[in-house]
């Protein structure tokens, strides 16, 4: 399931990087603000997820991965409730309700994925 998950949420994440590096520098449909930087952040974040769920055989690597940009996506969804700006990071719009709600889902399934649902090969295996 958690190799799955980051094929997935993967590509998902990189087609969210690219709309938003088509878009520009504006809100999308007025709910989701865009920035360069957080563009460039979700290709990356999302390459590597989708990079270890093709290529990486490693179960264990997958699921450290998944888990580790879980960690990072929930801190994001948190402070985003701080700090809409993330302390100047994020300088034109900052965070919206929207954007912090999408990061703390991303954030809280990555970790369940990784680190709470268990494998059913690994379980039937024991």
């Amino acid at each position: 399931m958690v190799r799955k998950y980051a094929q997935v949420v993967g590509i998902v994440i990189i087609l969210i990087g690219v709309v938003g590096l088509i878009a520009g520098e504006k809100p999308l449909l007025g709910l989701v603000n865009i920035e360069i930087g957080e563009d460039i952040v979700h290709l990356l974040t999302g390459g590597v997820m989708a990079a270890v769920g093709f290529g990486v055989r490693d179960i264990n690597i997958v699921r450290t991965v998944v888990g580790v940009i879980g960690v990072i996506y929930l801190l994001v969804g948190v402070l985003g409730f701080v700090a809409p700006g993330l302390f100047g990071l994020l300088p034109a719009h900052g965070y919206s309700v929207v954007d912090n709600c999408i990061h703390l889902v991303l954030g809280i399934l990555g970790i369940t994925v990784a680190w709470v649902v268990k494998d059913p090969a690994r379980t039937r295996a024991a």
